[in-house]
């Protein structure tokens, strides 16, 4: 899957676009080797080794894997992209980002994590394997009470005979 999303240079035919128009509802999982159009409702996966485009009103719910992407619409979920992610001023993200680059209009809301990554990590990624960079490092946890001074809260009131005088 991975090693076919180079078409760099390749003409795309106005038969080549797989769209979805608005006020279409779709669950599951859309794959294709081209361009990608969304202007209605989108449940599910999303895979395409080209571009995808999606518009003002689309509303997407699942993650989008692709070679570059223009974002318009809302996404309750994350994107996984070859080389660049476009988040357009009407857009809502609610995800993470795993991208190589990023452009970010003004007004664009995006909630969530990002994540640079190369094209060999994007290869991994969308092959199901785990890069070493998503690895979390085991660390250990010292005793977790918490001491001020000598051991007692700052917080505690002190007993009559420990009043001090002014």
């Amino acid at each position: 899957m991975a090693s076919n999303y180079d078409r760099a240079g390749e003409p795309v035919g106005v038969n080549d676009i797989s769209r979805i128009s608005a006020g279409s509802t779709i669950k599951g999982e859309i794959t294709s080797p081209n361009d990608i159009r969304i202007d209605g409702s989108f449940e599910g996966k999303i895979v395409s080794q080209a571009k995808v485009v999606v518009g003002e009103k689309a509303v997407i719910k699942g993650d989008i894997v692709c070679s570059n992407c223009d974002f318009w619409g809302r996404i309750d979920g994350n994107f996984y992209v070859k080389d660049t992610l476009s988040l357009k001023a009407t857009c809502v993200v609610a995800g993470d980002l795993h991208i190589r680059r990023l452009q970010v209009d003004l007004d664009a809301t995006f909630n969530g994590n990002c994540k640079m990554i190369s094209e060999e990590e994007f290869n991994m990624l969308t092959t199901g394997e785990r890069p070493s960079m998503y690895d979390v490092p085991e660390t250990e946890v010292e005793d977790d009470t918490y001491k001020v001074g000598n051991g007692t809260s700052p917080f505690t009131a002190p007993s009559g005979d420990e009043i001090p005088e002014a």
